[in-house]
């Protein structure tokens, strides 16, 4: 409405002016029309392009809102990712500290196998040299009692860390007594001047009998073979360390009927079964 102002406005000043001719009037007429025209269209264009930026101005703020939500979910995110990542770096310090934790253990039993390994062989060397030096007393006692091995009162044997000198009964006592005899102690002490020396073995002194009930003509000293073996084993003891032998190194027990060696159904069985073992074993070994 403006712009039809304006161009009446314009009219009025060409009538005015008086000079104007017909035709010069209808060519500004059309000019005015013209000018009408192009306002219209203009009017149009600005209606079209203020409805544009009407609809910009929309995506626009849109855009502001769907950006300020997507800076909210990305400070969110940077959030979640900062304790995850915060998370996941106690984890590998934790997993760092127990894996030099293992490291250190590890390291550990790799030397304490090392140094049981040394132990062992030291161990194994040790006792090598024990055996060797048993192996020694077993020769001296064999080469001492040739003549009561040949006869079987006596056997010796070794095996490993364990040397058994086995003695029949009829060698140091008679029936039914725990009194040495005189033959016996000589016996005793050619094994007493060996044994002296022994200073690394337990030296055990066992009684044994066969099975055959006590008489009753010494039941009252010894009511079972259980009395008469370990008398005689002690009597045995006494007398080594009376000839020398360390008593911190001796014991002495007995077994009665129930360690046979052979059976006690025959004569040469039980004659067997009657005897002293003068064992030796290593200090830690229990029997």
């Amino acid at each position: 409405m403006k712009g039809n102002a304006i161009l009446v406005v314009l009219a009025g000043l060409l009538l005015v002016s008086g000079c104007v001719s017909l035709k010069e009037y209808r060519a500004r007429l059309a000019d005015i029309d013209t000018l009408k025209s192009d306002v219209a269209s203009l009017q149009q264009a600005v209606k079209q392009k203020e409805a544009e930026l009407a609809a910009a101005n929309r995506q626009f703020e849109e855009l502001k809102q769907q950006n300020q939500a997507l800076e909210e979910d990305n400070k969110n995110l940077n959030k979640i990712l900062k304790a995850k990542r915060d998370e996941l770096n106690r984890t590998i310090a934790e997993l760092r500290a127990k894996l030099a934790n293992r490291n250190a253990e590890i390291l550990g039993w790799q030397n304490r196998v090392e140094e049981l390994s040394r132990e062992k062989s030291d161990s194994l060397a040790e006792k090598e040299k024990s055996i060797e030096e048993l192996k020694k007393t077993y020769d001296s006692l064999v080469g001492e009692m040739q003549e009561e091995i040949k006869k079987g009162e006596i056997t010796i044997t070794q095996l490993r860390e364990k040397l058994t000198v086995n003695m029949v009964e009829k060698i140091l006592f008679d029936s039914g007594s725990a009194v040495i005899k005189g033959n016996g102690k000589k016996v005793l002490d050619r094994v007493a001047e060996i044994l002296r020396k022994i200073t690394d073995r337990q030296i055990k002194v066992e009684g044994h009998t066969d099975n055959v009930p006590i008489g009753p003509a010494i039941i009252d000293r010894f009511p079972t073979n259980w009395e008469l073996s370990t008398a005689r084993a002690t009597m045995v003891l006494r007398y080594l360390q009376e000839r020398g032998l360390d008593p911190k190194l001796l014991s002495a027990e007995g077994y009665s009927e129930y360690r046979p060696v052979a059976s006690n159904e025959t004569e040469v069985g039980r004659a067997k079964n009657r005897r002293i073992e003068i064992v030796l074993i290593p200090l830690d070994v229990a029997r």
